[in-house]
């Protein structure tokens, strides 16, 4: 495989997944470890007037019992104070106290015995309906270009609605988990975590060290999807780096699936109200898209971006805006594909002005096509959308489609066909990798990124391996490890971006200084040529010209006396956008109301594909919790008490293998020319953002009937 980027290789650690050698967070063990478990609240807005600890203190195996009285002070972050610092009760499921015991049994069985008294309790405000009187529109949220209000007067045609999507929580296989150890004023913590160097970083300046007081380590991450970028600011790693410097003994803590759904974010309930003006032809005079999404009491961040809905189609006059109201439930989170809240509801209203116009949903699209950003009019660096139309509608076979809804039927099924865009910004920046060659011959990558399952370590095996000109079998890719060259967390589809360019230019260094030694060794069969006239393969340097000249990497390293090795950082890799096309077919049961997917085709353009299996694992992925998103995921609380009322994954519904067809999923695969990823764009969350609407479109498709709000269940369709 002398050109291994772009095929698709297995992945490098599928065996170790497989066979279970591959150990996680929560695997890890330390001699004379303790074990954590934490009390909640059962309140969302008050008061803590007292705590009862002496049973808990008592019971067999305690070592210690905290609450906001005797907890380790940490050092406050931009939130604010963290929770178990004071008595103020800001969410249901607030952590309030943490056991600490010889095992977990004890540890868990003692966190039941701690009683709790609470004052001044107020009534929560759990969705955005209550809360509108407080809306928020934080800096640099509203965008308006043109005069929006003139294009709709220009418009023969307004389309107005009102599209919703639910709270959703992570259901990663693995839960978060922390393991800690310190030795000195030193830690070293095992954590599930999507940023390594982040994470180390937070801890330790949540308990006032310097960021090289902290050591971060995660081989293996059993899902992120977002729920695991913000370790740092997360009370429950910071309480067990705290609590077991204190009690100066390694300690474990494993976040229970219930906590996962109190204790950490989730995916902020959404709102969006979108109004398209358009020519009788269908081509746009005005898109206005306003997005409102749940905020916590003390955090003003926004995590459900509308980035897609400012860069998708020509518009002159465009005007989007992403605001907030105050709610009693823990601060949203990032969840893949963030956009897919503001885009379900674009693609829903393009589907519905598709019929009052009588024109068809993918040729309204073509109408609205641009090579141009209609947020600030700059040219998008490639764009090969129109190819991915192609591509999927042929292998679907849209144009066989009967446009009228409700008529297309098998016995007491209905079949819808429905079609959306996909379109997800990914985030640029640059990352740093060393790479070496030892005498052996061998390859070893390392850099402080991490591989969340969505193939790190085998694309930068491709990578260096290509840079190299050594065979992938002779590269280890080392990542999880914060003392490694520094690298971001993996978010915003951005770890192959900023990665991609630092392997590839840290193996060309490498390769290089390998060649120079070789040519200055007057004993090696390449001595006195030039370095461009060495071509490296297959683990072998070789004379361009007559290729019976050649020496082993093995060789020249090995008589060196010395590995070879560089550290590069990065170029610079630009924020851009992936895109691509989705068809869908349901069957609708016209007695019950039923609702299957049952084809899907998907058409992407992620510029230079680097690896085939790895993308098309993306991609099915994406689709799958798409399914989820558009029919099923839906997290729901108690208006009394803002409790979780479904947090278990008996109750908190996701697609399983019975739920999802045979996928078709396809490649553009064109380079970006400006990508200094070889070609390589930011794809990871880009297959998932018009699954819903894909699917909603199809529904009105089959039925007639017309939901906009997610998820679209039978007693919607009823």
């Amino acid at each position: 495989m002398s050109q291994p980027v772009g095929q698709p290789l297995p992945r490098v650690d599928g065996v170790a997944k497989v066979t279970g050698s591959a150990r996680y967070a929560a695997d890890r063990t330390v001699p004379g470890m303790l074990y954590g478990s934490l009390v909640l609240s059962t309140i969302a807005r008050g008061t803590i007037t007292s705590m009862d600890l002496s049973a808990a203190a008592a019971a067999p195996g305690v070592v210690a019992v905290f609450n906001h009285e005797n907890a380790p002070r940490l050092v406050p972050g931009r939130g604010g104070p963290p929770p178990m610092q004071n008595a103020t009760i800001n969410t249901n499921g607030q952590i309030i106290g943490y056991v600490v015991a010889e095992t977990l049994e004890q540890a868990q069985d003692a966190a039941t015995m701690v009683t709790v008294s609470y004052g001044s309790q107020q009534a929560p405000l759990t969705m955005i309906d209550d809360a509108l009187d407080q809306v928020y529109l934080p800096p640099n949220q509203e965008l308006i270009v043109g005069d929006p209000q003139a294009g709709l007067d220009q418009a023969d045609v307004v389309l107005t609605g009102h599209y919703t999507t639910p709270p959703h929580h992570h259901n990663a296989i693995e839960p978060h988990a922390i393991v800690v150890e310190w030795s000195g004023d030193t830690f070293t913590a095992h954590v599930s975590t999507q940023g390594v160097i982040s994470s180390a970083s937070g801890l330790a300046a949540a308990v006032g060290l310097p960021a090289a007081s902290g050591r971060v380590l995660c081989e293996y991450i059993g899902g992120g999807f977002g729920g695991k970028t913000s370790l740092a600011a997360s009370p429950y790693a910071q309480h067990t780096v705290a609590i077991s410097r204190q009690l100066g003994r390694p300690l474990k803590l494993v976040l229970t699936r219930a906590q996962l759904y109190s204790v950490l974010g989730q995916r902020a309930e959404y709102q969006a109200d979108v109004t398209l003006g358009a020519k009788r032809d269908g081509t746009l005079t005005s898109l206005i898209h306003i997005g409102t999404q749940q905020l916590s009491r003390s955090n003003e961040s926004l995590y459900n971006p509308n980035r897609s809905v400012q860069r998708l189609y020509a518009t002159p006059n465009l005007h989007t805006r992403a605001q907030g109201v105050r709610l009693d439930l823990p601060a949203g989170q990032f969840m893949r594909a963030p956009e897919v809240c503001a885009h379900f509801a674009l693609e829903t209203a393009m589907d519905e002005l598709s019929y009052k116009l009588g024109i068809d949903p993918l040729e309204l699209r073509l109408r609205n096509y641009t090579e141009v950003n209609p947020s600030n009019g700059q040219r998008f660096t490639s764009k090969y959308l129109r190819e991915a139309y192609t591509m999927a509608s042929e292998a679907f076979g849209w144009s066989k489609r009967d446009p009228r809804p409700g008529v297309t039927r098998d016995g007491n099924d209905l079949i819808g066909w429905g079609m959306a865009t996909e379109m997800h910004a990914h985030d640029g920046g640059t990352g740093n990798a060393l790479v070496r060659v030892d005498q052996n011959g061998r390859a070893v990558v390392q850099t402080g990124s991490q591989d969340i399952g969505t193939g790190t370590y085998t694309i930068m095996t491709q990578v260096a391996a290509q840079a190299l000109g050594i065979p992938v079998a002779q590269v280890t890719v080392q990542l999880g490890d914060s003392t490694y060259p520094a690298a971001g967390a993996s978010q915003s589809s951005a770890t192959v971006p900023s990665l991609t360019g630092a392997v590839d230019k840290a193996g060309k260094a490498v390769r290089d200084a390998v060649i120079q030694l070789a040519i200055a060794d007057a004993s090696s069969p390449l001595h006195g040529l030039t370095p461009d006239q060495i071509v490296t393969d297959h683990g072998y340097l070789f004379a361009a010209a007559d290729r019976s000249r050649r020496v082993s990497y093995a060789d020249v390293v090995a008589k060196n006396g010395a590995p070879v090795q560089n550290t590069a950082a990065g170029p610079l890799n630009v924020p851009g956008n992936s895109c691509g096309a989705i068809f869908v077919e349901v069957r609708v049961d016209a007695r019950y109301s039923r609702v299957r997917v049952t084809r899907m085709v998907g058409a992407y353009d992620c510029g230079r594909v680097l690896n085939r299996q790895t993308a098309r694992s993306q991609v099915i992925g994406g689709m799958t919790w798409g399914i989820g998103v558009a029919l099923m995921e839906h997290t729901m609380y108690d208006d009394r008490t803002a409790r979780v009322t479904n947090p278990t994954m008996s109750t908190y519904l996701l697609a399983v293998n019975a739920d999802v067809p045979d996928l078709e999923v396809m490649f553009v695969d064109k380079p970006d020319p400006v990508s200094t990823a070889l070609g390589a764009r930011g794809f990871g969350e880009c297959p998932m953002t018009g699954i819903p609407a894909a699917i909603g479109n199809a529904i009105y498709h089959a039925t007639g009937r017309r939901v906009r709000d997610l998820p679209i269940t039978q007693d919607k369709l009823l």
